[in-house]
């Protein structure tokens, strides 16, 4: 229920309930002073409330409220008029039947329970609470009074709060995944702004039939109404989402074995996102990170080759130690040999940035072939996923960057979404499907993209395929079973003591990509997140 002014059902007919006029203005001059003039002829007296004055003034307040009287139990209370607003929406919210019994006295506080039975609309259903309340003396008569407290007509009220029974304003609304389960907060908690995102965006298409309930009306205007009985379940409104519960699991436990730790599951037949998860929840690293991908850009680069007739697989492609590109040294990784004989099929599966670099300086290449191919996946093409999300960016290079942004780095920037993609588009055939993580009736502008030539995805593949089981990344997918290959990569960081780690793999048809910030090597931080939701599925 949302909070502000509620359509009730009183009698069966439909009302607009903003306050409870007429009662608690019985008696001004009680919850002025705290005293009585209509309850008592006993004269002000002083010093402790006696067990007597206790026992009467309880069992007149008791009476009175068991009678559906508010005037009459607001006046044996130290603030009618507040007393009596309260106990008189009690009246109106149809609640009867009520008995109030009282517990063991302890001095001056007396517990107590009440039971009534509330109704609406030709439904009733039990309702029963505990509470408490204390007697005091009157500042100013001296005479026995209940200490007026919201919590003593329900321990959930609040100053100004009143009881109200009718229709609820929405229906609740659930988000759920592919298979309609249930998506909680509670159970995925990386989920909880992306959940809360789309219920702001399309509560008006979930559907659902409000319930008819007695509630708590919060006086103040911007916090929740409290439901207190259901009187008749109404049918909670649905969000379709594209997520699957079981990959949304694993993502969820893998993100939590590294901090700032982000990963996305795209499914490349359909584009539909099956997981998306962020260590840190408030952060959605994993739709709006905007980071250079280090290595795992070389399947966009090797694309660029292969399109280009610049290199294929089996080309060869010297791995040297370090390589001078307009006046910038590039090396590769630490412990990484060189290997004059190598191929691109080796040199991708060992992330040889030398070798990628001498390539991209072909003269059949210039500054915008890299930007040119990264658009054939969709990168920059103004993406609807459903909620915020960032569609990458591989500029037009200048002077050193046609080199640095080769190898991931320069100031080419992408999430885990967009490195997913471009995996799901390599393992779907060189077809672009934009990812979505609501379907098509949600009114989504896909955007498009011409995708890769079918033989360029088949080379990359199998490229991706060799680095998984006997290249960089076999150290942490080399164990799955079935169809499954990887990339790995590093970007340095200015300012970070440690690169920020990737991995992107796919397994059947599910292509996953994380990102660990200043997580080191790919293989070693991002690449066990990946494994570990490629090897749960979908």
């Amino acid at each position: 229920m949302r909070s502000g002014v509620k359509t009730a059902l009183v009698g069966g007919v439909f009302t607009v309930m903003v306050g409870v006029a007429g009662y608690g203005a019985v008696n001004l001059y009680n919850g002025v002073t705290g005293g009585s003039t209509s309850t008592s002829d006993a004269k002000p007296t002083s010093g402790p409330v006696t067990d007597e004055e206790v026992k009467e003034t309880v069992g007149k307040f008791f009476k009175a409220w068991q009678a559906g009287d508010p005037d009459t139990a607001a006046a044996l209370t130290n603030d009618a008029d507040k007393a009596g607003k309260v106990l008189g929406s009690f009246v109106s919210a149809d609640i009867t039947k009520v008995k109030v019994e009282q517990g063991a006295v302890s001095g001056t506080s007396v517990p107590f329970t009440v039971s009534a039975t509330v109704s609406s609309n030709g439904k009733s259903k039990p309702f029963s609470y505990k509470s408490q309340l204390k007697v005091v003396r009157g500042v100013t008569t001296g005479v026995a009074l209940v200490d007026w407290k919201p919590t003593v007509a329900h321990p959930a009220m609040e100053d100004g709060d009143t009881f109200a029974v009718g229709q609820a304003d929405d229906p609740q609304i659930e988000v759920v995944d592919r298979d309609k389960k249930v998506l909680s907060a509670e159970k995925y908690p990386s989920l909880a702004p992306i959940i809360d995102e789309l219920k702001n965006r399309y509560a008006d298409k979930a559907g659902g039939k409000p319930g008819i309930e007695l509630w708590i009306e919060r006086a103040d205007a911007t916090a929740y109404n409290t439901p207190l009985v259901t009187l008749q379940k109404g049918e909670p409104g649905k969000i379709r989402t594209t997520l699957s519960a079981k990959a949304q699991a694993a993502a969820e436990k893998a993100v939590q074995s590294k901090a700032k730790s982000s990963v996305v599951a795209i499914q490349p037949s359909s584009g539909q996102v099956l997981a998306v998860a962020n260590q840190e929840p408030g952060n959605n690293t994993a739709f709006m990170g905007r980071l250079a991908p280090g290595s795992t850009m070389k399947i966009v680069t090797a694309a660029t080759f292969i399109d280009n007739g610049v290199a294929g697989p089996g080309s060869h492609a010297p791995c040297v130690n370090s390589i001078v590109y307009r006046s910038q040294t590039f090396h590769n990784l630490t412990g990484l040999a060189p290997n004059e004989n190598a191929t691109l099929a080796e040199d991708f599966s060992r992330s040889c940035n030398t070798a990628f670099i001498k390539l991209i300086a072909h003269d059949d290449l210039n500054d915008n072939s890299l930007t040119q191919e990264a658009a054939k996946f969709g990168i920059g093409a103004e993406w609807q996923t459903g909620i915020p999300s960032y569609d990458g960016s591989v500029p037009p290079a200048e002077t050193s960057d046609r080199a640095a942004n080769a190898i991931g780095q320069g100031v080419v920037q992408m999430s885990p979404l967009n490195l997913a993609s471009i995996v799901a588009t390599v393992k779907g055939g060189g077809s672009f499907k934009q990812p979505v993580i609501v379907g098509s009736s949600y009114g989504l502008q896909r955007a498009t993209a011409p995708g890769v030539r079918g033989n360029t995805a088949s080379q990359l593949t199998d490229m991706m395929r060799t680095t998984a089981r006997s290249g960089s990344a076999a150290s942490a997918v080399g164990g799955l079973s079935g169809d499954v290959g990887a990339k790995t990569g590093s970007a340095e960081v200015a300012g970070q003591d440690k690169p920020n780690s990737w991995f992107a793999g796919f397994r059947g048809d599910i292509a996953v990509a994380a990102v660990v910030i200043e997580g080191g090597r790919g293989g070693e931080a991002a690449g066990p997140i990946v494994a570990q939701v490629l090897g749960a599925g979908y």
